[in-house]
């Protein structure tokens, strides 16, 4: 039995370009990205000497389209990549998939590929808080083919393609053996003595719908009392283009299991939390892997970087995620609050390929998938 490769393709409005992509999910692994690579038809006689060009634009989008009013321009887009790729400018080896759609859809088609900058953003969006919404807010990023004499050319929306893919990141391959702990302590005037506070985590990297097991250890030895304990999983988001920090709460409980904790006693205890895109439907600024109305969407996978860089360099939106403890210690005495970084993020793929060679059998195994249908188990077509 042989397993179908799965091919998108889109065609122009006039039929005369299509392009055929085997996958519309871009890997970043923090060293280097993935190429977008795919084959692309056009008749030689609606072609007359002028060449193929592809495009790769992002689009970051941080306000809504209806507040547009009076001049004011919530997007900013900017093409981060024009290139020839017929005839082809660069040597590159096809891949299997490839030469899988060049035998099949015959002399032609002609293979392209195009390497996306490892400073471009990866792929976000940001909840509107709406059901529907006209243009999603975050980070898009769209592939546009198109027929033309030269690369400065405009292209028209009649006589172009206009894909939408997505960059994205897995957990790293090692993973990380790193076990995040804290110790926070609070004093009080006119009052000797402080209350300590440790916050441990079992692991660095959580997968998304995985839960998350804080252990929490208090040692009061101040002469306060501690009335009750609140949990809580902290997305932080960071929209660099417009210099704005902002926090939401995506999962949180709160216990007095334990308490009160009064002078001179300790209480060691254990709190889950399973952040999830489902509980959080009413939240604007959410930030998300794709529409929250699909049923498989994510959360935001936290932002990485490559080692040695920091993640205040990264552009577009920077995601991270942090667990913070809070102990009441009454109106007069005031909150001990406890913050543990910490990663939320897709498991890697591994040592699968994603597009097998074995069992070709003339093109017969390649199954082919409209371009414009929506399918979030692997990436978002925003057409």
């Amino acid at each position: 039995m042989v397993n179908a490769v799965k091919v998108f393709k889109k065609t122009a409005p006039n039929g005369k370009i299509t392009v055929y992509l085997g996958r519309r999910d871009f890997v970043d692994n923090t060293i280097s990205t993935e190429p977008v690579d795919g084959v692309v038809i056009c008749d030689n006689d609606y072609l007359r000497g002028r060449r193929v060009y592809a495009t790769v634009s992002v689009t970051y989008r941080f306000g809504r389209e209806e507040d547009e009013v009076m001049g004011l321009n919530f997007s900013k887009q900017l093409t981060i990549l024009s290139q020839q790729i017929y005839p082809s400018t660069n040597n590159v080896e096809n891949t299997p998939v490839q030469e899988r759609l060049i035998k099949k859809l015959g002399a032609n088609a002609y293979p392209f590929s195009i390497t996306v900058p490892e400073t471009s953003p990866t792929s976000v969006q940001l909840h509107s808080g709406e059901e529907e919404s006209a243009k999603p807010l975050g980070v898009i990023y769209d592939l546009t083919v198109y027929v033309g004499e030269s690369s400065e050319e405009r292209p028209h929306r009649r006589n172009s393609v206009n894909l939408a893919v997505r960059k994205i990141q897995y957990a790293p391959p090692g993973g990380s053996k790193r076990q995040p702990s804290t110790l926070v302590s609070k004093g009080f005037a006119l009052s000797s003595g402080k209350i300590n506070m440790e916050l441990t985590l079992d692991k660095e990297l959580f997968y998304h719908g995985e839960a998350v097991k804080v252990n929490v250890s208090i040692n009061n030895g101040s002469k306060k009392t501690v009335k009750n304990i609140k949990c809580a999983v902290i997305q932080h988001v960071e929209l660099t283009m417009t210099n704005n920090q902002f926090t939401r709460e995506i999962a949180s409980l709160e216990s007095k299991e334990g308490c009160p904790i009064t002078p001179g006693t300790n209480l060691q205890k254990g709190f889950t939390l399973t952040p999830l895109a489902s509980s959080n439907k009413n939240k604007y600024g959410i930030a998300l892997d794709g529409k929250l109305k699909d049923t498989d969407a994510n959360l935001a996978s936290s932002t990485l970087v490559s080692e040695g860089k920091c993640a205040n360099d990264a552009n577009g939106i920077v995601v991270s995620y942090s667990l913070r403890v809070k102990l009441n210690c009454g109106a007069i005495g005031g909150e001990l609050v406890g913050d543990l970084p910490f990663k939320l993020v897709h498991p890697s793929p591994g040592t699968v390929s994603k597009e097998p060679s074995a069992g070709y059998t003339g093109g017969d195994d390649l199954e082919f998938e409209d371009f414009a249908r929506l399918r979030r188990g692997q990436s978002v077509d925003q057409n």
